[in-house]
């Protein structure tokens, strides 16, 4: 039987509960119409040939046909996002780590240089293609400026005429933009290892590379593949970088997959709206990202296993 104290510890229970399903309420409600109903409408017009306006025709598989057949150009775009995903991590998980280490210190001041290192990855993306696009100026550009001056180059380089170079700027342009806050993801994981695991690598004989590699970065092995899972998806969904610094160019061969479709659906670059098209290129790379993620997971499962 039920006392007087359960039952009031029971009401209290069920009004904390209410309480709380209202306060994520707007969460779940904005989730769900940004997330799962996109997903809805592109399943439905990815079987059709739909230009945003007038009769919805449904076309059966056809989309997909001409992506696997009659576009190269999408094919190209999403090897332009994994060869720029490739390049940019190579380089952006390696300084996020090796900056981690060095500001995982008790010094004073510390505070100051990973709020100044962070600073980059709270800003706008569209605002960061913006500033590498100027600074790599054929002409008027700051780089360019510098390296003239300092005797390095005899006339302007035109960082933008060649499909390499500007992917160049665009992978420098990303690894500003996102090292930062894998820094701090970084930072994170190492701050939770406890002191006596340092002290006792350092009694052992365990210190420098040669502790990290055997002692601390076990520890942060499974954080370390989240990180890095994200990063990966998080560099082959690349837009809006994209759009701001080179727009696709020259001649649309620094298009990535994400770029692409977003033209097709919205119209964009002389393109006419392809609504249904681009829904279908959507759920292909929305498989080729999952492929990815399947196979990342399975290759790096002893990651776990050596903790």
């Amino acid at each position: 039987m039920m006392t007087q104290g359960d039952k009031a510890a029971n009401k209290h229970m069920k009004s904390d509960n209410v309480q709380a399903m209202l306060m994520i309420a707007p969460f779940l409600i904005g989730f769900i119409l940004f997330g799962y109903v996109p997903i809805i409408y592109i399943l439905r017009y990815a079987f059709t040939d739909f230009g945003g306006f007038g009769e919805c025709k449904f076309t059966g598989i056809a989309n997909f046909v001409r992506i696997i057949k009659r576009d190269p150009d999408f094919w190209q775009s999403l090897l332009n996002a994994f060869l720029l995903a490739a390049g940019k991590l190579a380089v952006e998980i390696p300084l996020a780590l090796g900056l981690a280490v060095l500001l995982n210190r008790k010094i004073r001041g510390m505070n100051f240089f990973r709020v100044t290192l962070f600073l980059p990855s709270i800003i706008s993306a569209v605002i960061i293609g913006l500033i590498f696009s100027l600074l790599f100026a054929s002409h008027n550009g700051m780089i360019n400026a510098i390296l003239m001056n300092a005797g390095l180059i005899a006339k302007p380089i035109n960082w933008f005429n060649t499909k390499w170079k500007a992917m160049f700027i665009l992978g420098l342009a990303s690894v500003w933009q996102n090292y930062g806050i894998n820094m701090i993801f970084f930072l994170m994981a190492l701050q939770s290892i406890p002191q006596e695991l340092y002290d006792c690598a350092s009694i052992d004989g365990a210190k420098g590379i040669k502790g990290f590699f055997y002692v601390i970065f076990p520890v942060i092995a499974p954080i370390f593949q989240s990180i890095l899972l994200v990063a990966i998806v998080g560099s082959l969904k690349i837009c809006d970088l994209v759009i701001a610094c080179t727009n696709g160019q020259p001649g649309g061969t620094t298009e990535v997959v994400m770029t692409y479709i977003y033209k097709s659906f919205f119209g964009k670059s002389g393109r006419n709206i392809e609504v249904g098209y681009a829904s279908a290129m959507s759920l292909v790379t929305a498989v080729f990202l999952g492929l990815v993620t399947v196979v990342y997971l399975r290759a790096t499962k002893k990651l776990k296993e050596i903790v």
